[in-house]
């Protein structure tokens, strides 16, 4: 049983670990790299390094004149753009500032009408409390009359 754990042990070593199979790539192209190829890249490197150098001087003589009066233009342009921009976004706050005045004119109408009615409500309501008063001091009186007509002597 030993064996045959250990025999499935390095048949799944082998087709499943490729470890030690990399590892000696690496290295094989490590050498062959270093060995054959030398110090080549890094040469072709550094001549591309030096030729870009030298563009970079040439160019940057000749264009800078060129580069900074674009520049300038570019800047004129972009404020420009953006003095164009404030003055669409003021006239955009302005429009919308009056809608919203006069969505708040409209209801603070309608508020002013609810509180008219409310307030036409109460003044009912205190009318009705002031006529029930008047009646019940009418009948109060009007009976206090009568017990004074009793009492009185003839």
């Amino acid at each position: 049983m030993d064996k045959i754990a250990q025999d499935v042990g390095d048949i799944q070593s082998r087709l499943l670990d490729h470890r030690p199979v990399i590892n000696a790539e690496i290295r094989y192209l490590v050498r062959e790299f270093e060995e054959k190829r030398g110090h080549r890249e890094s040469r072709l490197l550094e001549n591309l390094n030096k030729m870009v150098l030298e563009t970079n001087e040439q160019m940057l003589d000749t264009n800078l004149e060129g580069i900074n009066q674009q520049l300038t233009d570019v800047a004129k342009r972009l404020e420009a753009a953006k003095h164009m921009a404030e003055r669409v976004q003021q006239r955009e706050l302005e429009a919308q500032q009056s809608t919203q005045l006069q969505a708040n004119m409209e209801c603070l109408k309608d508020e002013w009408a609810e509180f008219l009615k409310e307030q036409q409500r109460l003044k009912e309501e205190v009318d009705e409390e002031q006529a029930k008063a008047v009646e019940e001091l009418h009948t109060r009186y009007a009976e206090m009359k009568k017990d004074l007509i009793k009492d009185a002597p003839l």
